[in-house]
């Protein structure tokens, strides 16, 4: 039995790493006394356009925000629908109840568990407005494909990039290729800050403003006593804008190292009864995720749990199983449905070396041998 504890993730190396820089921006902060907006938000927000070759980047509270906010921006609202895939994390479908538009929840690919142009046209009523496929575990969905669909039918696309920081499809970034792309920055994200942190990303200058507006309670550009619509409170605070800034201009070489300890995956697995869920050719994938899909999930999460080994399920429930989304439910879905059971999100951060990708292995080997019995 192994004695070494292989967590599901580790924060405190990237920590360490951009320690020394984040309490020089925080002593930059004490002595000014300025915590929310102002210049170290307006740095991170031009520095994360840029790096998501985008004209405009809005920070905000957080990934949910950031998409409730893109709806509302567009117009989106009572009446209409969203399409948007079912397994998700809950953020997704939530904002867009949210806005007051209803989720409509689409069936994904059974290999890349991501949304599809063909799963999205077939979901398709009179009633969509908007079309939010989710870049699940740093892989980014077909978005050229979508944004087709997207113009045929007069919809917008909006992305969902909350784990995908930094990935790519065919050289584009993923948050380039919609009207807009939201971003979660939750501590455990590739870019994660020391709390919740999200941004919008966009093209669209009028739309940016827009959603820098209600984001601050609908506060004029030029007026801060007049406000023009109803907005809400999602501004991004300084001190998370201090970290973010010391974590993007290290965000490509932790992710380089993700798919390093991917690749050693590959190799180390491949002779096991499993499958990494892979992302499409043609796809930089950032990795947030190593997910691979197993029969009797749960049994071999606890097995591994016994041996020290951490994993995690992303998701265990689709969306259209939630209660709270029942409501929205239109029918079965099985490839997420029968996907929700196999699942498990293998250990994965960029200071893992090969000898803890060893100790996953050989964890595994053992779970799904006892499991199968003798031979």
């Amino acid at each position: 039995m192994n004695d070494r504890v292989i967590p599901f993730s580790d924060l405190a190396p990237t920590t360490a790493e951009i320690r020394a820089e984040v309490e020089d921006g925080w002593r930059r902060l004490l002595d000014g006394n300025a915590w929310v907006g102002g210049a170290p938000v307006e740095r991170f927000e031009r520095a994360f356009a840029s790096y998501c070759d985008t004209a405009e980047a809005v920070a905000v509270a957080n990934g949910t925000d950031a998409l409730h906010l893109i709806l509302r921006a567009l117009g989106i609202g009572p009446g209409d629908e969203v399409l948007v895939p079912a397994n998700t994390f809950i953020a997704t479908a939530e904002a867009v109840v949210l806005a007051g538009a209803r989720p409509r929840f689409v069936d994904v690919d059974p290999t890349s568990l991501l949304m599809t142009p063909q799963g999205a046209e077939a979901a398709l009523t009179p009633s969509t407005a908007a079309i939010v496929p989710v870049h699940l575990f740093g892989h980014v969905a077909d978005v050229e494909g979508l944004a087709e669909v997207a113009r045929r039918h007069g919809l917008a696309l909006v992305e969902d990039a909350a784990q995908a920081q930094g990935a790519e499809r065919n050289g584009v970034r993923a948050g380039s290729t919609g009207r807009a792309a939201g971003f979660s920055f939750y501590p455990g994200k590739n870019l994660g800050a020391f709390g919740d942190a999200g941004a919008v990303t966009t093209d669209d200058a009028a739309l940016a403003a827009t959603i820098r507006s209600l984001a601050d309670h609908g506060r004029a550009a030029d007026d801060k006593f007049l406000h023009t619509s109803v907005g809400t409170n999602s501004r991004l605070d300084a001190v998370q804008a201090v970290v973010l800034s010391a974590k993007l201009a290290r965000l490509d070489a932790w992710t380089q190292r993700r798919a390093k300890i991917v690749d050693a995956y590959r190799e180390r697995l491949a002779d096991l009864p499993l499958r990494i869920v892979e992302p499409d050719v043609g796809v930089d994938s950032a990795w947030h995720l190593l997910v691979v899909r197993v029969a009797d999930r749960d049994a071999v999460r606890a097995g591994l749990a016994e041996r020290g080994v951490l994993t995690g399920i992303h998701y265990p429930v689709p969306c259209h199983e939630q209660p709270a989304f029942a409501a929205w439910a239109d029918g079965p879905l099985p490839c997420a449905s029968e996907a929700a059971r196999e699942i498990l999100s293998l250990p994965l951060h960029p200071y893992m070396d090969l000898e803890d990708v060893d100790v996953v292995r050989d964890a595994l080997a053992d779970v799904l041998r006892r499991r199968r019995g003798p031979t």
